[in-house]
């Protein structure tokens, strides 16, 4: 399998992303920017939107919507006066654009199984299907996957956690690819030892992690066995293990 132009790509975007954050920073150190903006550019709410656009440029684009959605809702009363009425029905309202985007992103998708998605909630599942699209936020989910024919998927954990077994599971013949992204949450998967794992996860202030070596050090990686996992890591990580 060959990523290097997308990873490339990538990383081009991750270091036009961070020189923006960083000539921000410069220019709010040498009190360049308006008080007023200064405190709206340098926030955690466009912390949120920038890495949602950053996960629409990449491919993932329900999450990074999300993302953006969130950060715009918490930002708002920043920069204008909101009644207390809506202000009561915040949580409620984001709820709702959470769900409708869910249901947006699923639609035209024709899958024999359903997608695998999870919100607020801790549970495990199996599945059989060759890919996933799996959701993740404030909660926790376990998936068993028995695929014969893996091909990959997305993976979503935003303040949640999502572990996946793929030890009874067979590549397909080209390896799979998962994207996973992490934000102040985490994401493991548990994998036969003979994979192959690729890391082109970008992290920030997060990690990835292949626990695998220590204890599984007389057996041998095959490479037609390969799993390349990327996407992207805030304030959380991706975990490889084996048991």
């Amino acid at each position: 399998m060959e990523h290097k132009p997308e990873l490339s790509n990538r990383r081009a975007i991750l270091g036009i992303f961070m020189i923006a954050i960083g000539a921000l920073w410069i220019l709010e150190r040498l009190d360049l920017i308006p008080s007023f903006w200064n405190d709206i550019l340098i926030s955690w709410q466009m912390l949120l939107i920038g890495i949602g656009i950053f996960s629409i440029i990449g491919g993932n684009k329900t999450t990074g919507t999300v993302l953006i959605v969130l950060g715009s809702v918490f930002l708002l009363p920043e920069v204008m006066h909101i009644p207390y009425e809506l202000r009561r029905i915040a949580w409620p309202m984001i709820i709702v654009g959470v769900g409708v985007i869910l249901l947006i992103s699923q639609t035209g998708k024709h899958r024999k199984i359903p997608p695998m998605s999870e919100t607020g909630s801790s549970n495990s599942s199996q599945a059989g299907s060759n890919y996933f699209d799996d959701f993740v936020i404030f909660g926790g989910r376990e998936v068993y996957i028995d695929s014969q024919n893996f091909m990959g998927g997305k993976s979503s954990s935003i303040f949640g956690g999502t572990e996946y077994d793929l030890r009874q599971a067979n590549l397909s013949q080209n390896g799979a690819v998962i994207d996973a992204l992490t934000l102040f949450g985490g994401c493991g998967f548990k994998v036969p030892p003979d994979w192959t794992v690729k890391n082109e996860v970008t992290a920030i202030f997060g990690a990835f992690t292949d626990k695998r070596g220590g204890s599984l050090n007389h057996i041998v990686s095959d490479p037609s066995k390969t799993l390349v996992i990327k996407g992207f890591a805030a304030f959380g990580g991706v975990e490889v293990k084996y048991m």
